[in-house]
């Protein structure tokens, strides 16, 4: 049996399925520089909607997301979609990685040629077993 649950915790809430039987509910863990990074990113946002004089709303259209999900992206939550926090990004003029277009495209290039070069599978690498005693 499943049962959708909202818990409450200090930072927000959790919302997820609860299995009958199960009293764990395990939660993704986060470093604190990927937390850190989108905490800047959406306080970024913020700046820029600030200096567009755009409202939490008329961004949120724009976007064609709820108030809420924009209000989570400026907080810096990680459960926004990442297409949806660049986009929001790009509306409001936050460069992401380079500041033009052709730059942009011949990083896109030099990675995509660096990757061709790698193995297209990884695979673990076993430890011989030192048997010989």
């Amino acid at each position: 049996m499943t049962n959708i649950v909202a818990l409450s915790y200090p930072d927000g809430y959790y919302f997820g399925r609860f299995i009958f039987g199960l009293d764990m509910i395990k939660q993704r863990a986060y470093s604190k520089y990927a937390k850190e990074a989108a905490f800047l990113l959406g306080q970024q946002i913020k700046l820029g909607r600030k200096e567009r004089h755009w409202s939490e709303q008329n961004l949120a259209s724009r976007a064609g997301i709820s108030r809420a999900t924009l209000q989570k992206i400026e907080a810096g939550e990680m459960s926004p979609s990442i297409g949806l926090v660049f986009e929001v990004a790009t509306l409001v003029g936050v460069p992401l990685f380079v500041q033009e277009n052709r730059a942009l495209a011949t990083s896109i290039e030099l990675t995509q040629s660096k990757i061709a070069l790698l193995p297209k599978r990884i695979k673990n690498r076993t430890k011989a077993v030192d048997d010989d005693f």
